[in-house]
């Protein structure tokens, strides 16, 4: 929305509110001059932003070029036994520039593979952070509990992921529910472990207050168990979520169907190393950015800075 006043033409601004354009400053009482240093404060807050991002995202694209160029080197010779980056662009270059193709049946470009094992990941992990919260609230506030459930957790989390396979596919006797479960089983150890070390990591202190105070169950959770125990918390979810998506890999490529672990296996079974090579880059990138959801979600609810 525009107003034009003397023939100039100008953002109209909030009754009330200086703004932050011309106009703002204008009613904030600077003159010509004052709007020239503000320009020129705000113009040099952006070029420092600017070399700070820069500055950031140099060491890493010096060592991923690095990397490249060795490896371009190292697999350029005539009996390399697995092919160059410039050859995997040029084999998967279709891939590349088209991942939304489907053909039917397992003929479907990478987006659609990493979709349907995103969508294995979202069920099965959203299952195990909340059991797994629960079970850690049990065992950190019963120590009854902790001394029952405790050991068998620590037997059953050292099971290898791909060991749960069999058992699921007899149980469920479908591929779909056998891979959630085994992300299930796998991400949920870390988010029980974490929630109660974290609850279990409540100084005395605040648990006497809340007695003398007379804190109903509810509020306690609310105002002292919740606030101490999120970073806890959110360490078992990052731990969790990282396992969920190698565990779902390493699923798929045995129970088959649409999913990038299936794609893995399909290509080594027609020998497109180039292509195994492609999804592993994938892998790597989605597996990187659902840790850094998780990590900003914490740093958003903690109030804290996400770290990597």
């Amino acid at each position: 929305m525009t107003s034009v006043t003397n023939g100039e033409e100008r953002a109209a601004e909030p009754a009330g509110m200086p703004g932050t354009g011309m106009a703002g400053l204008r009613m904030a009482g600077l003159g010509p001059s004052g709007i020239g240093i503000a320009l020129a404060a705000g113009g040099r807050a952006m070029l420092v932003r600017l070399r700070d991002a820069v500055l950031a995202a140099l060491p890493p694209l010096v060592a991923l070029l690095l990397l490249v160029g060795l490896w371009q080197i190292a697999c350029s010779g005539s009996g390399a036994m697995l092919p160059p980056p410039s050859k995997v662009v040029s084999d998967t270059w279709e891939l590349i520039a088209n991942p939304f193709f489907d053909h039917g049946g397992t003929d479907k470009g990478l987006f659609w593979h990493l979709t349907a094992s995103l969508k294995r990941v979202a069920v099965g992990f959203s299952l195990a952070a909340v059991a797994g919260v629960l079970l850690g609230v049990l065992i950190g506030q019963s120590s009854l509990a902790y001394r029952g459930l405790d050991p068998i957790f620590q037997v059953l989390r050292t099971v290898p992921p791909l060991a749960w396979l069999p058992i699921s596919l007899a149980a469920f006797r479908h591929a779909d529910p056998s891979a959630i479960f085994v992300i299930f089983i796998t991400s949920v150890w870390p988010i029980i472990l974490n929630t109660a070390v974290g609850i279990r990591q409540i100084p005395e202190d605040y648990r006497n207050v809340a007695r003398v105070i007379r804190l109903t169950g509810p509020e306690y959770f609310f105002k002292i168990m919740l606030p101490a125990t999120v970073p806890y918390m959110f360490t078992g979810l990052r731990i969790g979520i990282g396992l969920s998506w190698l565990a779902i890999v390493a699923a798929e490529m045995l129970i088959g169907g649409v999913g990038i672990g299936f794609f893995i296996w399909d290509a080594w079974n027609s020998s497109l190393m180039s292509e195994i090579i492609l999804a592993l880059v994938y892998v790597g990138i989605v597996g990187f950015l659902l840790d850094r959801l998780i990590g900003l979600l914490a740093a958003r609810v903690t109030g804290r800075k996400a770290r990597s």
